[in-house]
């Protein structure tokens, strides 16, 4: 046994010393690449998503921190296998590995998608499980411990095919109101073809402990769903991605939410034009650094990036994906006619030089000849221009998976961002970034806190000014694909060793402007705007 740790050892040292002397200057732009290492091999994830056709579609990952040891955990959805969860055992800016947890109750079948969320507001993490059948609320009781909790919080799972949810906190309420995002109903006559389910709206009871009957929300087999302030109005609205495979005739849509009412959809008369994709995920981020979120579809072949262009009232979008460099519609890898198949997507800055990136996950949907069936995750990378160009080769991402949901945060808090890959019928992709022969950028990570409710701040703006630039972030819960993260908000800071740092608060008020220092971790709270720095420990606390 101690003979094959050490071969192993030997063999991930060669790995890391070959990626370390790779490549990884972009010559036209400049552009630092991450170099990313696989550590599926070691990293002890042993959950695959699972199942025929009922399992095409979803297959998340929740990434959360369920013990306050502030070294993300993960909690895997099965299909028809069992979903479970990993705790974090990773030292400081070492290899990426994980042991299983005991929280029997989490191990169910039948597990499509997995969201991240504090319901009761009370600074333990609860999750949000969708399934075929029953969804399930489990209320986090600390140290990665949960129960069901739909009876306590009155919450109806029904029996749908549950893929997609967002959550967001309405003015004045103590409980969030959620979206439940609902694909092809399988009891209908003639399913699939034309019976979407309608997908459900939860809104906090009159007593405000606790959730009202759902409001039924007319849906086109929805895939993602996201709440987001799109005019920065201060009132959230849900937009929703529709798979166009069984109802041709189906769109992407967007609700409003007043007070006390139930929501109604944008039409083409309120300037929201009809969109018909397949779509498959929802990342937001202010890419145009216009001060209004952009929002990026995936879908399959041409990927959508919608750019605001409104007034303030109205929801009028142009696409900006061909533009920009962005619509990943065939996979980078080789000469094809035919066209890729993108789920997840998620902005973030892998190289911390204070330009947003983008990864795309990709994958057929099984044996789909009309689709590419070699189709790899996109890494694209952006320039100071607002374009973006493929890195994923240069970046060691060669694999060619079903690639389904996904998660981008700092699983070992070295200040650089990991990526966990869910793949269809295989384990899970983890790939550390160990940028390290070419030094990337200084960053910052932000914990964002309120003290009473909505304690992770949902609907907050992050904007971070460095000589002069501002990075905005919308906090958001939901969207992606089957996935969601729940934690601190990277930012990279390029060569900058301080910025100024404020918060939008989701009631529009705004805090002073705040200097930090480059390379730290720190949580800033609402009700003094004081900032708390911190540094992790070198260890993620080891199982029981």
């Amino acid at each position: 046994m101690r003979i094959l740790l050490i071969i192993g050892a030997f063999f991930l040292s060669m790995v890391t010393a070959m990626a370390e002397n790779a490549p990884l200057i972009d010559e036209q732009s400049g552009i630092a690449i991450p170099s990313m290492i696989s550590d599926a091999a070691i990293s002890n994830l042993r959950t695959k998503y699972e199942g025929d056709w009922d399992y095409f579609v979803g297959g998340g990952v929740a990434a959360f921190d369920c013990n306050d040891d502030h070294y993300p955990d993960l909690y895997f959805a099965g299909g028809e296998s069992q979903a479970q969860l990993y705790i974090n055992q990773s030292t400081r800016g070492g290899a990426l590995t994980f042991a299983k947890a005991k929280a029997q109750n989490l191990n169910l079948d039948k597990v499509v998608a997995t969201y991240p969320i504090d319901i009761d507001s009370n600074g333990i993490v609860d999750l949000m499980v969708l399934r075929l059948g029953e969804n399930i609320l489990f209320k986090g009781l600390g140290n990665c411990q949960f129960e069901p909790a739909n009876e306590q919080w009155n919450f109806d799972g029904g029996d749908e095919w549950s893929t997609a949810f967002s959550a967001t906190w309405e003015a004045d309420k103590k409980w969030p109101t959620l979206a439940i995002g609902n694909y092809v109903d399988r009891k209908a006559e003639g399913t699939p073809w034309g019976t979407c389910s309608d997908n459900q709206l939860f809104r906090p009871s009159a007593s405000d402990d606790g959730f009202a009957e759902a409001q039924s929300l007319k849906a086109y087999c929805t895939l993602s769903v996201l709440f987001s302030d799109w005019n920065r109005s201060g009132a959230q609205s849900l937009r929703v991605s529709n798979d166009r495979q069984y109802n041709k005739n189906g769109r992407e849509q967007l609700w409003r939410l007043a007070a006390d009412k139930p929501a109604t959809e944008f039409t083409r008369k309120d300037g929201f034009k009809k969109l018909n994709i397949w779509g498959m995920g929802i990342a937001s981020h202010d890419v145009n650094a216009d001060g209004y979120p952009d929002y990026f579809l995936t879908s399959m072949g041409d990927n959508k990036l919608r750019s605001y262009v409104g007034n303030g009232e109205k929801p009028k979008y142009k696409n900006m994906a061909f533009k920009l460099g962005i619509t990943a519609h065939k996979p980078w890898s080789e000469k094809s006619a035919l066209l890729s198949t993108a789920w997840h997507a998620q902005f973030a800055d892998f190289n911390n030089d204070a330009l947003i990136d983008l990864f795309i996950a990709k994958g057929n949907v099984d044996q789909m000849p009309d689709f590419a069936q070699h189709d790899p995750n996109n890494l694209l990378l952006g320039k100071p221009d607002g374009s973006f160009f493929e890195a994923a080769e240069r970046a060691g991402m060669h694999a060619t998976k079903l690639t389904r949901g996904a998660a981008i945060v700092d699983l070992n808090l070295d200040g650089r961002l990991d990526i966990v890959e869910v793949n269809r019928n295989e384990f899970p992709g983890v790939l550390r970034n160990l940028s390290t022969s070419h030094a990337l950028g200084n960053w910052i990570a932000l914990d964002i806190r309120r003290l009473d409710y909505n304690k992770s701040s949902i609907g907050a703006w992050i904007e971070v000014k460095i000589n002069g630039k501002v990075q905005r972030k919308e906090i958001t819960n939901g969207g992606g694909h089957a996935s969601g993260s729940l934690g601190l908000h990277h930012f990279g800071m390029a060569a900058a060793k301080q910025a100024d740092i404020r918060i939008i608060w989701p009631d529009g008020q705004t805090s002073d402007w705040m200097t930090m220092n480059a390379n730290q971790f720190a949580t800033i709270n609402k009700q003094d705007s004081a900032v708390t720095f911190w540094s992790p420990s070198n260890n993620a606390k080891m199982m029981q």
